[in-house]
Formats: C-alpha cells, sequence, structure tokens
C-alpha cells in the first residue's frame, strides 16, 4: 500500500534534511479530510523536535523532498501543521484497473502456521437461543470469516454445555410435571419445550424459598434448603454417578436441544468445525484438578472440596471440586482448553463471551499457570456487551427473554411487510419474494448487531434496523441491487465494464476518487478488523461505500455519458463497489440480491 512508501520516504526526508533517524511508526499519517484538497496528511507538528523549525516551514521542505522523490505526488499544500498530499488521478485510475476484478483483493493467502481455535455459541441445553446468543453467534461467524482473510487457519467451535446443576432443574421438572409430553406431541420446538420446563422449576423454586424464609430463614439459607433444589442436587448426583434412568432422561432431554439448536444454526446460517460437550471435557477438567492437589498446585479443604488459592494474584479462591466430587463450570473450561491444546497446539484460543464472564476467564488463565500451562497465554477472551432492549434487560429463569426463533420470524415478517409497501416485489415470483423478504429480515437484524463495537452494550430496535435509509443493512442490500441493475444496463449497451490503461490524460471528478480511495483502504479495514477483533470495522466500512456510492450515482452519469472510457471506468467503479460490498457482507453472514 502506498502509506508504507510514503512513511519511508519521510523518513528518508527527515534523515536527509535533518540528520535523524526515527520511526516510521512515529508519524502521524491519516486519510485527508474531505473538505481538504488531499489524499494523504502528515501531521508536522510532533516532527519539529527533529526540525528545530516551524511546523510550517518543516511541512514544507519535507513536502517539497517528497515530491521530487515519489512520482505519484502531484502536489501538496501546508495548513499550519498538516502536510497534504495528492496523488495524480493516473495512480487511482491505475489502481481501479488492475485491482477492480482481483477476488481476492483485500484477503491474505492462508498462512501455513499454527491455527486460531475459535469457541462461540456455547449455548446451555436447558433453554433456547435468545437475542444475547444471536450477537455472540453472528460475532463469532463473522470474526472466523475476518481471522480467515488475514491469513488465519480459523477452527471454528461450538462447546455445548450439557450438564450441571441448571440442566438437572429442567429434567426435575420434567420428572415432576411433564405427563410424557414431547416435542412431537406438543408441538413445540425440542429447545423451546426444555426451556419451558426450566420457567416451571424456577416458578415453583421461587415460590418454596418465599415459603421458607416466611418461617424465619434468611434469603441464602432458604435458597440452599429448599426441596426442589436439594432434588436437583440429588439429580446432578445420580447423573455424575451414571445412574441409568437419569442418563436416560438426560440423553432425551438433550436430543430435544440439540435438534433445537441445529435449526436455528440453520436459520441464521452459522456453522462449526468441530462440537466439544462438557458432559466429556469436565472428566479431563477432574483429571487435571486432581493432579494439581497431588502435585500441590491446588489445595484441599476439611471437607474434602478443591480450591486454586489466588489470593497473591489479587483474586479470591477458586472451587474446583465440590466435597461430594461433582465439578463446577471452570473444571470443564480447564479441561476443554487442555484438550483443544493437545488437538491444534493453536497460536490463540479466542472465546466469544459475555463481559459478564471476564472474572471468570482471569481465572482459568491464573489456574492453569498455576498448572504450569505455559500455553494459557494464548487464550483471549472477546469480551462483548450485554444486548438490551427498548424495555430492558432480558432473564431466562423468568421467561423474559427474546427467543432467537421468534425475533428472526419476525424480522422476516416486517421486511415482508415494508418491501411489500414500497412496491420492491411487484415484479418478482412469490419464491423470490419470500427469499428476498428472508434475506433483508435476517440482513437488517445481522447488520444491526455487527455494526456496533463488540465491546459495547447495545440496545437493539428491531424496527429502526429495518429501514431502507441510513445506516442498516437493507441500506446496503439496496445499494447492491441498484449495482447489479446499473450494470446489467451497461452490458445491454455493450460496456463490459472494463478498461485497459487509458492513452489519454484523465482528470477525475471528486466523488469518483472519494469511493476508489475508499476501495482502496479495503485490505487496511480488513486488517484493522482481525488486529481489534471487530466486526463493526467492516460493517462502517460497506456503510460508507454505500453511502458514497449512492451519492456518486445521483450525481455524476454514468451509461449517459458521451465519453465512452469514462462510461467505462465509471462503470468499473460501480462493478468493483459492488464487488466489495459483497465480499464486505459476506464477512458479516449476510447475503445481498441481485435484484430488489
Amino acid at each position: 500500500m502506498f502509506e508504507r512508501i510514503l512513511l519511508s520516504k519521510t523518513c528518508d526526508a527527515i534523515k536527509i534534511l535533518y540528520n535523524q533517524t526515527i520511526d516510521p511508526k512515529s508519524i502521524g499519517l491519516e486519510k485527508t479530510k474531505k473538505e481538504i484538497d488531499g489524499d494523504y496528511t502528515i501531521i508536522v507538528f510532533p516532527l519539529t523536535k527533529v526540525s528545530r523549525k516551524s511546523p510550517e516551514i518543516t511541512a514544507n521542505e519535507i513536502g517539497k523532498f517528497l515530491i521530487e522523490h515519489l512520482p505519484e505526488i502531484k502536489s501538496f499544500i501546508v495548513i499550519k501543521g498538516f502536510l497534504n498530499i495528492s496523488l495524480h488521478d493516473d495512480f487511482w485510475i491505475d489502481f481501479l484497473r488492475k485491482e477492480s476484478r482481483d477476488a481476492d483483493f483485500g484477503m491474505e493467502k492462508q498462512n501455513h502456521g499454527q491455527p486460531v481455535v475459535l469457541e462461540y455459541s456455547s449455548p446451555n441445553t436447558n433453554k433456547p437461543l435468545h437475542l444475547g446468543h444471536i450477537r455472540n453467534n453472528l460475532l463469532g461467524y463473522s470474526l472466523d470469516k475476518i481471522l480467515t482473510a488475514n491469513g488465519n487457519k480459523v477452527i471454528s467451535v461450538n462447546l455445548i454445555n450439557d450438564r450441571g446443576i441448571h440442566i438437572c432443574k429442567s429434567m426435575l421438572a420434567y420428572l415432576k410435571w411433564g405427563n410424557g409430553e414431547t416435542p412431537e406431541s406438543s408441538l413445540i420446538k425440542g429447545d423451546h419445550l426444555i426451556g419451558k420446563y426450566y420457567v416451571l422449576f424456577e416458578k415453583h423454586y421461587r415460590e418454596e424459598i418465599k415459603d421458607l424464609m416466611e418461617m424465619g430463614l434468611t434469603e441464602e439459607e432458604a435458597m440452599r434448603q429448599a426441596p426442589l433444589i436439594e432434588e436437583a442436587q440429588d439429580l446432578l448426583r445420580k447423573w455424575e454417578a451414571r445412574d441409568s434412568e437419569t442418563v436416560e432422561l438426560w440423553v432425551k432431554m438433550n436430543n430435544w436441544a440439540y435438534s433445537g439448536f441445529q435449526e436455528t444454526y440453520r436459520r441464521l446460517g452459522i456453522d462449526f468445525d468441530k462440537y466439544y460437550y462438557e458432559s466429556n471435557t469436565y472428566l479431563l477438567g477432574k483429571k487435571l484438578v486432581l493432579e494439581g492437589l497431588e502435585s500441590g498446585k491446588l489445595s484441599q479443604k476439611e471437607d474434602g472440596s478443591i480450591w486454586a488459592d489466588l489470593t497473591k494474584e489479587g483474586l479470591d479462591e477458586k472451587l474446583l471440586l465440590r466435597s461430594d466430587g461433582t465439578s463446577v463450570y471452570m473444571t470443564q473450561d480447564l479441561g476443554t482448553a487442555q484438550l483443544r491444546h493437545e488437538e491444534f497446539h493453536p497460536s490463540r484460543m479466542i472465546y466469544v463471551v459475555g463481559n459478564e464472564q471476564n472474572y471468570h476467564f482471569e481465572v482459568l488463565k491464573k489456574i492453569l499457570c498455576h498448572l504450569e500451562k505455559c500455553w494459557a497465554s494464548h487464550i483471549y477472551h472477546l469480551s462483548y456487551g450485554m444486548v438490551e432492549l427498548p424495555h430492558g434487560k432480558m432473564k431466562s429463569r423468568e421467561g423474559t427473554v427474546v427467543d432467537a426463533d421468534d425475533l428472526i420470524s419476525e424480522m422476516e415478517d416486517t421486511a415482508e411487510k415494508i418491501t411489500r409497501e414500497l412496491g420492491k416485489t411487484n415484479e418478482f415470483s412469490e419464491d423470490e419474494s419470500q427469499k428476498l423478504y428472508n434475506m433483508i429480515g435476517l440482513g437488517a437484524l445481522k447488520y444491526f448487531i455487527l455494526k456496533v463495537d463488540p465491546k459495547k452494550n447495545m440496545l437493539f430496535d428491531p424496527q429502526e434496523s429495518i429501514d431502507f435509509n441510513g445506516n442498516t443493512g437493507p441500506f446496503i442490500q439496496y445499494t447492491f441491487a441498484r449495482i447489479r441493475s446499473l450494470l446489467r444496463k451497461g452490458q445491454d449497451a455493450g460496456y463490459s465494464g472494463f478498461f485497459t490503461s487509458p492513452l489519454q490524460k484523465i482528470e477525475l471528478l471528486k466523488q469518483e476518487k472519494i469511493i476508489i480511495k475508499i476501495l482502496y483502504k479495503f485490505p487496511e479495514v480488513i486488517r484493522e478488523a482481525g488486529e481489534a477483533l471487530s466486526p463493526a470495522i467492516v460493517a462502517n466500512y460497506i456503510y460508507e461505500l454505500a453511502k458514497e456510492y449512492n451519492q456518486f450515482y445521483q450525481e455524476i452519469p454514468i451509461l449517459k455519458e458521451e465519453d465512452k472510457l469514462m462510461v467505462s471506468i465509471r462503470l468499473a467503479i460501480s462493478e468493483f463497489s459492488g464487488n466489495i460490498i459483497e465480499r464486505g457482507m459476506k464477512i458479516l453472514g449476510i447475503e445481498v440480491p441481485e435484484r430488489m
């Protein structure tokens, strides 16, 4: 990229003009603001320390050096301490000609180093996926594509949390009040049916707690002594002892959940390279814990429970095995991490998990270090913010979550209503229309979530997300369809959208150059998104491109232009813009329509 050349030559200028050596990374270089003439701006103020001259004199001296040594530079202007550099239009036209049809532009070839293991989704089999899971899944899937585009071999994995006290709560409620109900008999999706019994357990459990508190127990005592929780804990002990009836019920209900999850994943367009199950990995974790106890790295209390003492690191003591021998979440995470290290020897293990688990992952890394697992430093927790709705937070145990399947259906229905009102499917068959509604609904949902920095909490408004104007998925999808329509008309008129190197000098219009410069940024955007692990960088870049393209489309004649070479160049700009929009949206897991 030209930025690296410009930085290198600026360092040469400083060496020759001022006899000083500086690091290119210390030079402030940015894109010139739209309201100022120029392509790149060098911030000169910090360089006055080496020039010992005013910012204006320093900028002019460096500018003169650069224009003499870089033929790509056409001119420069100095505004206070800012050196604004303009490149010849030939530079941008040559870039357009060479790269506009490169299917790999912006994508790095896969390296042959150690892979990246990326964990996301990780549902519990006691409830269906909800809006929070949707953000997790969309982030994980997009990060897979971003890391792959940066040349990494990515192994996407899903750890199914299929054991533990929360699973036993649903199982116990089903034993008590299920009456043999099945997904088939009730016509309820399997994961939804299990979630129904999880909510039912919590309802009766809260009633028992209330009764015990009225008898004089504290809330904490009541929560421990309520008959339902004691029965659930007994069920967990039976499961870990492999009691046949308990295991049979567990297998049946988990299969209902797995089937339900797969249907939701299919609708979201999500897939994984490998699945792990906590019911397997917790045993590996127990083995690690017992080995740590034997080697003196962990400690055992009088009741038989095993702990990691992290107080010297400024953390708490962490329970790893209860006194009855049953394990906790941390136990299985230790086992899973060890298993992944042995299987893949990854350069990084990235966990896409909400920010309420920040402490958990800090503890996980510390315990692995205590156990002398030097690869613990490869673990990275991508901590993302919570999703809230206009009416507040969601709570699974109270049944106030926004179900993922219901939300997807609502988005598709809303997309159909708005699209019909705008008359965008008047010439479509019913099948074509339905496919477009699904594409717009899912595109709106995915884009609205992914355009927000993962670290930030966000408010999801379904109505706001389906808008054909503004920073939305449907706006970008419509822009792509507009480009495809233009290219079809151009092809009918005999234009291919491709041009050889022009013989005559061409001057680009400002809006043409703006778009080409945005297209030029695409590889840089992919790199930044990979470094920051943020699909939002890609999403907002694609919106910027779509917005500027629409202005170009409105202001500049394309097929009506009399100069045939300029028609070809503008069609090439259009085709390149469409290709990058499609490529960027694919990285976000969003489809774009040929017609709309």
